[in-house]
């Protein structure tokens, strides 16, 4: 694809949330001339502080309204970011599953539909799965194997085999896919980082439970490069290298509390319906076969080298929590 960034129309859904508050940020703070020629954000609600320049629309990923807005607007590139994290919020399976995979597919019917140039889509390491016999680097060209227990990792793996077959059918219709890692930044909240906050580290005996982390910054330059320079593709998205349990209760300057799978399943099944925990026994496998994300064709082919290594985001996450806890 041929097209100038301000020359670009571009739909970012899910523009309410961590990554996509940053990439509208990004967008509008852009000097003239450099600026998109129209940035549409969306998501359920209208933000406190809209940006100026910023169009917004608020509704549900599913409602006809997006497709309405993309022919309206003239929609060149969309950003597809809207989806539902976990979070141990109480959402029925069915509801997770027509919100992600559902609303993706009325996404890409209406981009067909509407002539859109390109779309790039935050997928997961999640999509690979959670396995005993994951290599220990995933490469792309690896099948995705999203496990069904866990609804997050099997939503990645049907949105993507879903992608696939718009890349067959409709090759008109640019893809770039973002398989990201765990993301780190000052500010970001989840369910990984809920973890790091524990005054021990949950570990699993006889597994290392390797992670890979990339900083939000560099998944928001990922993403502004993939909007017109970036090569079409599927991507891994990581720093170098990946740090075990253990390096990363040493960086937290923390310790790791080890259990047995057996005894981790029996606890969680119990913890988990009395609401005293949000992970539940599905998600051991998620604890303790770790995707671990090869960059290199992030590096070779779409031209991006990640600014901090997986160490370094975490050292520079950390320091920015010890500091917003110092002025507290």
């Amino acid at each position: 694809m041929s097209l100038r960034l301000n020359n670009a129309r571009i739909l970012i859904t899910g523009a309410g949330g961590y990554l996509g508050r940053q990439l509208v940020a990004r967008l509008a703070s852009r000097p003239d001339g450099q600026r998109p020629a129209m940035i549409l954000a969306h998501d359920l609600r209208l933000p406190d502080t809209p940006f100026g320049g910023v169009e917004y629309l608020a509704c549900d990923i599913r409602s006809p309204d997006v497709a309405q807005a993309i022919a309206q607007h003239g929609i060149t590139v969309v950003v597809h970011l809207a989806a539902i994290m976990p979070s141990g919020k109480a959402h029925t399976r069915d509801f997770e599953h027509d919100v992600d995979v559902n609303g993706t597919r009325l996404l890409l019917e209406a981009c067909v539909r509407h002539g859109v140039q390109r779309i790039i889509v935050s997928s997961s390491g999640a999509a690979y799965g959670y396995h005993a016999d994951n290599a220990p680097w995933l490469t792309e060209d690896m099948p995705v194997r999203g496990n069904e227990v866990f609804a997050y990792s099997y939503h990645k793996r049907l949105v993507e085999e879903l992608l696939a077959r718009y890349r067959l059918e409709h090759p008109a219709l640019e893809q770039v896919v973002l398989r990201i890692g765990t993301i780190l930044g000052a500010t970001v909240r989840n369910q990984i980082t809920d973890m790091f906050e524990k005054p021990r580290l949950l570990a699993i005996q006889g597994s290392d439970s390797p992670f890979v982390f990339i900083w939000d910054q560099d998944v928001v330059g990922i993403i502004e490069r993939a909007l017109c320079d970036g090569p079409a593709g599927i991507y891994n998205v990581a720093g170098d290298g990946a740090l075990t349990i253990d390096q990363i209760a040493q960086v937290l300057g923390k310790k790791t509390r080890r259990l047995p799978s057996w005894l981790l399943r029996g606890v969680l099944s119990i913890l988990k319906p009395l609401g005293l925990t949000q992970y539940g026994p599905e998600q051991l496998d998620f604890l303790r076969y770790r995707p671990v994300l090869l960059n290199t064709r992030l590096k070779t082919v779409f031209g991006y080298t990640p600014t901090y290594t997986s160490a370094q985001v975490l050292g520079l996450y950390h320091r920015a929590r010890s500091q917003q806890a110092k002025t507290v």
